[in-house]
């Protein structure tokens, strides 16, 4: 294990979004406040409470995920597909890292970036409407698990894409569906039968519950479904990824090694060449 190279490339990941913490912290909050003031204050005057509890504390559990997965998830897929598009991966695989150091470091950034963003939030709702949290520690445990898992995806998209148009649409048309879908504004216990069986196949859903049975002690599944489904979707997603960069890596080697004799092969060529046409000049 390159402890060095791991804390390097990982300083680098951790460094990069704090740099920027307009862009990558402060909107989160913002956008959470929002979702407070409209969607809790406003709605909670039709909806009451949803399972014994106000709407706007029952909402703000799926806030912290919401504000997690998305965080963890851009901060690994936008790094890995600057570093593509930028041609830059090739130079990360050739140094002395392992698929499953690259993979780690990359992973770890998100996962402190998503962290980072769901505690904040969490702090934003015990602040701003008094939110009780049954338990802190388990919440906050909750929420890296989340952040590892998601922080995973982020990274298999980023190698998947090869233009932000492509990360775009995953994450549109993928990401933002499932996490709307996964029970943020409702119970899915207010749904109709058929919605609520398809609810089931979202892995949004099992992590929205768990992170809402830690803070308020309410769930619509059992919660140790909810804790395996996280830590397998994480461990999985890493494996995934450790396969996708040690097949980079291979390929890596061998175009390096192929350059390297053609460039040979080249200046052999052209030295023999240029002696030829000395002895010609010579005998004339």
């Amino acid at each position: 294990m390159n402890w060095i190279g791991l804390w390097t490339l990982t300083s680098r990941e951790v460094g990069r979004f704090f740099s920027v913490y307009r862009q990558t912290i402060l909107p989160g909050l913002i956008s959470s406040a929002l979702y407070i003031l409209i969607f809790g204050f406003t709605l909670q005057q039709r909806i009451a409470e949803i399972n014994g509890v106000p709407y706007t504390l029952f909402i703000l559990p799926g806030l912290i995920m919401m504000n997690t997965l998305t965080n963890a998830s851009s901060n690994t897929a936008s790094s890995m597909l600057q570093m593509k598009l930028l041609q830059q991966l090739p130079d990360i695989l050739t140094a002395p890292l392992s698929s499953l150091e690259i993979s780690l470091a990359y992973i770890i950034g998100g996962t402190v970036r998503g962290f980072v963003n769901g505690t904040l939030v969490l702090l934003l709702g015990v602040l701003l409407i008094g939110l009780p949290v049954s338990s802190p520690i388990f919440s906050l445990g909750y929420i890296f698990i989340v952040a590892w898992t998601f922080s995973s995806m982020g990274l298999l998209l980023g190698q998947l894409a090869d233009s932000w148009d492509q990360l775009a649409m995953m994450q549109n048309f993928f990401l933002t569906p499932l996490s709307f879908l996964g029970g943020i504004f409702y119970s899915i216990k207010m749904l109709p039968e058929w919605a609520q069986v398809l609810s089931f196949f979202n892995p949004i859903y099992y992590m929205i519950n768990g992170i809402r049975f830690t803070i308020l002690g309410i769930s619509d599944s059992p919660p140790h479904y909810q804790l395996l489904d996280g830590s397998s979707y994480g461990f999985n997603l890493l494996l995934f990824s450790c396969c996708i960069n040690e097949k980079r890596k291979e390929n890596q080697v061998v175009n390096s090694i192929t350059a390297y004799f053609l460039k040979e092969y080249l200046q052999y060529s052209l030295n023999s060449h240029l002696y030829q046409c000395l002895e010609l000049t010579e005998g004339c």
